[in-house]
């Protein structure tokens, strides 16, 4: 991996380390202060401009049953100027197995991957379980009983 993914990926660990940390101050740093944004929090409609935005983000942070979010199994993909990291997120306190999938945008501003876009919606559950299936180890039948 090369340095520049490593820059990616450090941001987006910031992303989630603020989001963990409800920390509003963090999150707003991170986010692009010229470049356009957009937002799509699960089940939500798209949120623009960094003022709605930063709003939203406030108040998921501010509100006391806001999920704790773990990043898993992130990648980065440069294209020049912007890069984009698909993830996993774990929600904390969550039925078990329950995962977000996500797409972190960035682009580069003032010299710094800044977020430009961030989108997390459910995996669908049927191909997760299949994925898991085919990690786990096989067994015979006499293991199984």
């Amino acid at each position: 991996m090369g340095s520049t993914e490593s820059e990616v990926l450090a941001a987006n660990e910031a992303f989630y380390a603020a989001f963990s940390d409800r920390d509003a101050a963090a999150m707003e740093a991170l986010w692009a202060a010229v470049a356009p944004v957009a937002c799509i929090h699960p089940g939500w409609d798209v949120l623009t401009g960094r003022e709605e935005v930063m709003e939203s983000w406030r108040a998921i942070l501010e509100s006391p049953s806001a999920p704790r979010i773990r990043c898993n199994r992130p990648t980065a993909q440069v294209l020049g100027e912007s890069a984009f990291v698909v993830c996993l997120e774990e929600i904390s306190g969550a039925a078990a197995g329950t995962e977000l999938i996500a797409t972190n945008i960035f682009a580069r501003e003032a010299g710094a991957w800044k977020m430009v876009h961030h989108q997390a919606g459910p995996v669908a559950g049927t191909r997760r379980r299949e994925q898991r299936e085919k990690r786990a180890p096989k067994r015979s039948k006499s293991e199984l009983n």
